[in-house]
């Protein structure tokens, strides 16, 4: 409650209400926390709770991680296990770094509890990432997944390239690598989720860690079957299911000029499209891929759905933003009683 009836709202004023300003005036904050062992210490006894569990031979002291997109360059990476999280996905990160789209490109849809993003991969570049984590002074305790996309500069039909180049720089830093086919911000890059494209992806990708495939909800059951069906063949290790949505259903009558932003919806309106795609994947596979599940998460009960629709780990990023750390830890509350 203190979050959302005080801290929520203060940096809901930041930068005017500009959504991106808040968000770099956060992870520089969160940042910061790095250099005070006794803060990280402090809300880690206050937030972090124990439900461990292995999924493609990780272990996670938890099954509650932060989703790629929050903490893109790895600003902040030793504040997040602090917060709660039993695992971190840095990324996406991109072979070529980038700007991004031009600003404004992310929106608050506070009656709906969502978000609209358009942000277009904007990092750093996997070089400038591999650097950061070199440097990182000691492991941040809980594993750490990285996401990759292709750079907005590649062609599609040097998409393989492109991820290995990241890959390369940074295997040796991640504990499972995501391959991020399924953003709504880069253009052609949902094509990449086409069986031919994605084929030639993992089979370039998976090797000695293990490789996830991030999925639209966007598609429909034969396009997702026909992709579960590379994903085993190739020897993916899991799905992460899944990305922002293009839809617009569910938006609350106050949100409907801003949900018409160009790009991906998060949030509440994903919860029950994300969840079906979850078990979707888990009655397809028959459980025999995991699946991490994403979108919608904002209290207990979304969690304890989607674990019980198939999921193995959740991921929170929407949620986290307006439910703050407290979700994080009532969430890993829930997994420790499954």
């Amino acid at each position: 409650m203190l979050f959302e009836q005080v801290v929520r709202p203060g940096l809901f004023r930041i930068g005017g209400g500009d959504a991106e300003a808040a968000h770099e005036w956060t992870l520089a904050r969160l940042a910061g926390l790095a250099r005070r062992p006794a803060a990280l210490a402090a809300l880690r006894a206050r937030y972090f709770r124990s439900a461990p569990r292995t999924v493609f031979g990780v272990r996670f002291p938890n099954p509650v991680g932060l989703a790629a997109g929050m903490d893109k360059n790895g600003v902040a990476l030793p504040a997040w296990p602090a917060l709660g999280f039993g695992f971190v996905e840095v990324g996406t990160v991109t072979a070529h770094a980038q700007p991004g789209n031009p600003r404004p490109r992310l929106f608050r849809l506070r009656d709906s509890a969502a978000v609209v993003n358009r942000m277009g991969f904007n990092n750093a570049g996997a070089d400038a990432l591999a650097a950061r984590l070199a440097a990182l002074p000691r492991p941040i305790g809980v594993p750490l997944g990285i996401s990759l996309g292709k750079s907005k500069v590649t062609p599609l039909d040097e998409a393989v390239e492109d991820y290995l180049t990241s890959y390369r720089a940074l295997r040796g830093h991640g504990d499972y690598f995501a391959v991020n086919v399924s953003s709504p911000n880069t253009p052609g890059l949902r094509s990449l989720q086409d069986r031919a494209h994605l084929d030639a992806l993992l089979a370039a990708l998976v090797g000695e860690k293990p490789v996830l495939v991030k999925i639209a909800p966007d598609l429909s059951e034969p396009a997702i079957a026909e992709l579960l069906e590379v994903c085993l063949d190739r020897g993916a290790a899991g799905v992460i299911a899944t990305n922002t949505t293009l839809g617009r259903d569910g938006l609350a009558p106050a949100d409907r000029a801003r949900g018409a932003e160009t790009g991906g919806l998060s949030g509440r309106p994903l919860t029950g499209r994300a969840r079906e795609v979850v078990a979707f994947v888990h009655r397809e596979t028959g459980g025999r891929l995991p699946v991490i599940g994403v979108g919608g998460i904002l209290d207990p009960d979304d969690a304890a759905r989607m674990f019980d629709a198939g999921a193995s780990l959740v991921q929170l990023y929407t949620g986290f933003i307006y439910r703050g750390p407290a979700l994080v830890r009532s969430v890993a509350r829930v997994a420790a009683r499954r």
